[in-house]
């Protein structure tokens, strides 16, 4: 072999070994800086809270397998957070209320009381209640409606023969249960026969009356949303023309009498302008005019000027 061949077999050897030599010095640093990463940092407090080992599911009874003791920051624990496991399982059993992911913080509000049971009162939240409202397949949107999401409740009654009215009574109300079932990881759509709402006292009580005078129908929000669209009174007259944004109309208030009783209701004052733009108040001192917006008759008359007199739908005029 040539003189030549030995020095670039010798140059090979070199580099290599120079090469595997780098590349152990680059990945003792990549740990080394891992390890210190994960290592709490110097002069920052901890202090040790419970997580769950495992994933914990609604209606299971917790067990001492099940969770693990962490060091947390102490400036960062979450309220409601456990110190020791012993402070968990000591008392009496404890049943998740809330799905928990492992490695997630045990607290409180996931869990019950000492003894305590897992049912419905549990999830209510203080100052709230729970309501129950019957629903079908349509009624409670497909079997789509879970634990756990948004809804608004709207009544529709008949009034009288061809009067029919639709509204909002309940926005933004939170899915406790639907049939038996309050459990928050459920994703699989069920046809239930009721769903459970939880409302405030005043909430409730409408519910109550709407379902006594209608039927109650559910209309499920996007997840997430908790903007609280503004919404009116749909009579059969809206079925035959385009109705606007809620959001993006001004509305008037607007009296109602009826049999000596006042009450207000808010109307878009688009629609108001341009329902009385069509006709001009009389001239002639007391003449008096009866017109309909929105299903609400309104009357005027020289000595008093603009009044509503009812809610009947009133054709023609004088």
């Amino acid at each position: 072999m040539r003189a030549s061949t030995f020095v670039m077999i010798g140059f090979a050897v070199v580099f290599g070994l120079l090469a595997v030599f780098i590349a152990n010095i680059w990945l003792n640093n990549q740990a080394r800086q891992r390890v210190e990463a994960a290592a709490p940092t110097q002069g920052t407090p901890t202090q040790t809270i419970v997580v769950a080992k495992e994933p914990l599911r609604f209606g299971a009874e917790i067990a001492e397998s099940m969770l693990k003791e962490v060091p947390w920051p102490a400036d960062a624990v979450p309220a409601g957070a456990f110190n020791k496991i012993s402070d968990v399982i000591n008392g009496g059993r404890r049943i998740v209320l809330a799905a928990i992911e492992p490695n997630e913080p045990v607290l409180a509000l996931k869990i019950t009381g000492p003894g305590q049971r897992a049912t419905l009162s549990a999830l209510v939240r203080p100052g709230m209640k729970a309501v129950t409202i019957r629903v079908n397949d349509v009624e409670g949107v497909g079997g789509f409606v879970l634990p756990g999401d948004h809804v608004d409740v709207v009544m529709t009654r008949q009034l009288e023969k061809g009067q029919a009215t639709t509204e909002v009574v309940l926005l933004n109300s939170r899915v406790l249960a639907t049939d038996q079932s309050a459990d928050e990881r459920a994703s699989k759509p069920q046809v239930a026969k009721s769903v459970t709402l939880e409302v405030t006292t005043l909430e409730a009580q409408k519910v109550w009356l709407a379902s006594s005078v209608g039927s109650l129908s559910l209309l499920l929000r996007k997840a997430g949303e908790a903007a609280e669209d503004s919404s009116r009174r749909v009579t059969l007259t809206d079925l035959g023309r385009a109705i606007e944004p809620s959001g993006n109309a001004s509305f008037v208030t607007i009296g109602v009498t009826r049999a000596s009783k006042r009450q207000e209701y808010n109307v878009p004052v688009d629609a108001v302008s341009a329902a009385f733009s069509e006709r001009q108040p009389p001239h002639d001192r007391g003449e008096h005019y009866r017109y309909q917006v929105w299903g609400v008759e309104r009357s005027y008359d020289n000595n008093q000027g603009w009044e509503v007199d009812n809610e009947e739908p009133i054709r023609g005029h004088r």
